[in-house]
């Protein structure tokens, strides 16, 4: 979902009234168990009215990670709605936080670390088939190789949009067990699309804005605890640029992060260098970043921002992915590990 509301100080196209030394480039995308047969038969269709690009041939159930958590709702929700798709009956949560979830008619029993092989169990019953069950995965940054290593130890596909944990970790044991899995920092196409150009750009032209300094400043909703997958992910693109290898050290230290409500509502000031204004309703749930590259005497400044308000877009991807990785595993593909960006280049999105 891009940003629809107005953002004070700032517009869509370049503004550079308040930078009167500076040229600029702004690119702004605002933009208890029960039976394994009982939950085959209440996986079925829930109600409510099925959308968006699915296939009605289409037989896959999402076991969502994550619930009661906020992303976790919204993806399902999507799921819910999205044609050929389904919400598995149970699913992961964190410590202290089992139960049962209903999310638009679909009740979903909640199982804590503890019941990890239980849940498993369930799953593998549930649905046999290759591809017809897939984990989406948004938990915390402690839980990503702990819940990679039992996608992997019980074969389960999973989209990973958790960030944090040991990056290399996870992939190793995910590659090593065989398992399939799309893991990405970011679930949004058109964010997805820009990190994939800049990557590109860094490799064909890199060094090609060597003088210029790098600064990035990211801002979500308070409890996130760890710093953007996303501002990395596209920070080290552009440190390729401006040759400055050293943004990435101590887990780049340099990329500003803000949490503070009061921050959030004023903005970045007129430099424009912060993060936008973030307008009150969507404190709880967005994510604002500012790139910007600024020349040694300052004359001359290229941004990239991308705002985005709410999660829906977010969960609209997760479940593309999801759905791309479920026709992935019933082709038996020779890839077994991808990210978005090769969701995107395949068609998946």
């Amino acid at each position: 979902e891009l940003a629809s509301q107005s953002l004070p100080n700032y517009r869509h196209t370049p503004n550079c009234s308040n930078m009167p030394r500076a040229s600029c480039l702004a690119l702004a995308l605002t933009a208890a168990s029960t039976p394994a047969s009982a939950y085959a038969l209440i996986a079925g269709q829930p109600r409510g009215e099925r959308s968006r690009r699915g296939s009605a041939a289409m037989n896959l159930a999402i076991m969502m990670n994550g619930l009661p958590g906020a992303m976790g709702r919204e993806i399902a929700s999507a799921a819910i709605r999205r044609e050929g798709v389904t919400l598995a009956p149970f699913a992961l949560t964190g410590a202290g936080m089992g139960g049962e979830v209903e999310v638009d008619g679909v009740t979903v029993r909640l199982y804590e670390p503890s019941e990890k092989e239980e849940c498993a169990r369930l799953a593998k019953e549930a649905y046999p088939e290759a591809g017809s069950l897939v984990c989406i995965d948004f938990t915390h940054p402690t839980a990503v190789n702990g819940n990679a290593e039992w996608y992997g130890a019980n074969r389960l596909p999973f989209v990973m949009g958790t960030t944090g944990g040991d990056r290399d970790a996870l992939f190793g044991v995910t590659r090593e067990s065989g398992t399939y899995a799309v893991i990405a920092p970011n679930m949004a196409k058109q964010i997805v699309a820009l990190q994939a150009a800049l990557e590109q750009m860094a490799s064909d032209f890199g060094g090609s804005f060597e003088g210029y300094a790098l600064s990035v400043v990211e801002s979500h909703q308070s409890t996130k605890a760890d710093t953007s997958g996303t501002a990395k992910a596209v920070s080290t693109s552009l440190a390729k640029l401006t040759n400055e290898p050293d943004f990435t050290a101590d887990d780049y230290a340099q990329i500003q992060r803000v949490r503070d409500t009061d921050e959030q509502l004023a903005g970045g000031g007129s430099s424009h260098r912060g993060c936008s204004p973030v307008p009150e309703a969507f404190l709880g749930g967005h994510a604002f970043h500012t790139y910007a590259l600024t020349s040694a005497d300052g004359n001359v400044e290229f941004q990239f921002r991308h705002n985005v308000c709410g999660r829906s877009t977010y969960a609209e991807g997760s479940v593309d992915a999801a759905v791309f990785l479920a026709k992935r595993v019933g082709a038996a593909a020779e890839q077994r590990v991808y990210d978005m960006v090769d969701v995107l280049k395949m068609g998946g999105i």
